[in-house]
This record gives C-alpha cells, structure tokens and sequence, in this order.
C-alpha cells in the first residue's frame, strides 16, 4: 500500500507540476498560483482538522510544518528564477537530484537499511529522473552566477525538506498537524509576494486546483513514509516527471525523445528492483 501511496504522490505532483507548465503558456502569475493553492489547501485541512476535531497542534509540529510549508514554496520560487537566469537544459535535471539528499538522510540518519539491489533501483529511479528531464539545446542564457545560486537554493529546499518531512513521521507527528501549519506557513511566506502582479479569476481556480491535488499528493506522500521505507518513498516521487513529460505529449504536442525513452525503462527498471 505504502508504494501505491507514493506512486499516488508522484501523480499528483506530476500533475501539479504539468498545471504549472500549462499556467506558463497563459502567461499567468506563478507567485498569484502558489499563493491561492496554499490558501485553498489550509481552508481545505483546517476545515476537515476542525470538523473531525483531529486537529490536534503541538510546538513542534506548528514549527516543522511552517519550516516544510515556506521551504516547498521557496523551493518553487527559486526553480522559477533559475529557469528566468540559467539554461533550462541543466535547471530540471540538477533540481530533480535534490532527491539524494534525504534518501542518504533515510539511512545515515534514521538508520533504513537498504539492500543492495534497492541502491540499484533508487539509482536508476534518481537516474531516470534527471535523464527524463534533460533538454539539450533548450536554453542558452549565460547568466551562471545568479542560476547557479538559485539552483542550489532549490536544491537545498526540497532536499530539506524532504528529511524534515521523514523527520516528523519518524517522530510520529500527526500529519494532519503538519500539514495545516504547513500550508498556513506557506500562505503567510507567499503573502509578502502577493500584490506585485494583478490577480484573475483564472489564477484563482487554478491555485484551488493544485491546493486540492497538493492535500492529496502530501497525504500519501506521509503514509508512504510512515508505512514504508522513506530510501525508496523519495526516488519514486521523484518520477513525477514522467507525468509532466506525458502531459507534454498529449497536451503540448511534445516529441518523445530517445533518452526519455531510456529514461521510462529505467524507472521502470528501478520500480522492480525496489520490489524484490
């Protein structure tokens, strides 16, 4: 169940990500999206919390989930920028190794024990990942300096925030808890960039959309790492790129290329190995 969970994860956040794409070739505000997504998540958990009265906050989780809910949106924040400053052949692919950080993390930290033939199939999941997302020839700006500090900002964010999300199930905080302080963190980050663009309707909607896609995806996302082993939980949320890559094929009218190819058998690859 703990795989189907994060198999789950990697769609909805595939998904997202895909929305995001998409919100580009409308030239819609990224900083108006995320903020309404963060919004409608927290009304979506605060209200089921209240409701179920499962909502039950400590000091602790209020901090962790706050810390989670502005490093998710800062790492988004700064991937943008870094698309804006860099060449977007390499942006993707060295985000998308931020994934390392908590899989080592699993096992040095919280003391996972990983066969071999598992390390065999989180390298191929990890590799297929960047593989998938490598685009030769798209994007030439040579503006490194800023890129490069943009790119490692995000790598830096979504890699802790990865371990900090494994950090509060190994504690056995509640993810309700986490995720409401999470998405009201992230609402409060996101409302000093508020105002610098005009918000529309169709930003809205589109925020509530991936807030509601995001309650789901971050739910599996906890059981998976509570019920299952965080060192596989983490590459195959990764591949939620295959869902962006698919979403380009049929909605983008985007080429298959033949290192994606070889990127979708070694995910595929890595999966099995996970499994045996």
């Amino acid at each position: 169940m703990w795989l189907m969970a994060a198999v789950a994860t990697a769609i909805c956040f595939g998904t997202n990500n895909s929305i995001f794409k998409w919100s580009t070739t409308r030239h819609l505000s990224k900083v108006n999206i995320q903020f309404f997504f963060y919004l409608a998540a927290f009304i979506i958990t605060m209200s089921y919390g209240t409701s179920t009265h499962s909502f039950r906050p400590s000091i602790l989780s209020v901090i962790m989930g706050i810390t989670i809910g502005i490093l998710n949106a800062n790492g988004n924040i700064q991937m943008a920028r870094a698309f804006e400053k860099g060449p977007a052949s390499l942006t993707s692919p060295l985000v998308a190794a931020n994934a390392i950080f908590p899989v080592l993390a699993a096992g040095v930290i919280f003391h996972e024990s990983i066969p071999l033939l598992h390390w065999i199939g989180i390298v191929c999941m990890l590799g297929s990942a960047v593989i998938i997302q490598y685009s030769p020839h798209k994007g030439t700006d040579t503006n490194y300096a800023p890129w490069i500090v943009r790119v490692a900002l995000a790598i830096v964010s979504f890699g802790l925030l990865g371990i900090l999300m494994k950090g509060s199930s190994y504690l056995h905080i509640h993810s309700l808890d986490v995720l409401v302080s999470m998405y009201g963190g992230g609402c409060a980050y996101l409302s000093a960039w508020l105002g610098r663009e005009k918000v529309n309707v169709q930003e809205v909607a589109t925020g509530a959309t991936v807030g509601l896609l995001s309650v789901i995806g971050f739910s599996c996302y906890y059981f998976a790492l509570t019920t299952g082993i965080a060192s596989i939980v983490f590459p195959v949320v990764s591949l939620n790129c295959l869902i962006v890559m698919l979403a380009g094929l049929y909605l983008f009218n985007e080429r298959l290329k033949i290192y994606q190819v070889f990127g979708i058998f070694a995910a595929l690859l890595g999966l099995v190995m996970t499994k045996l």
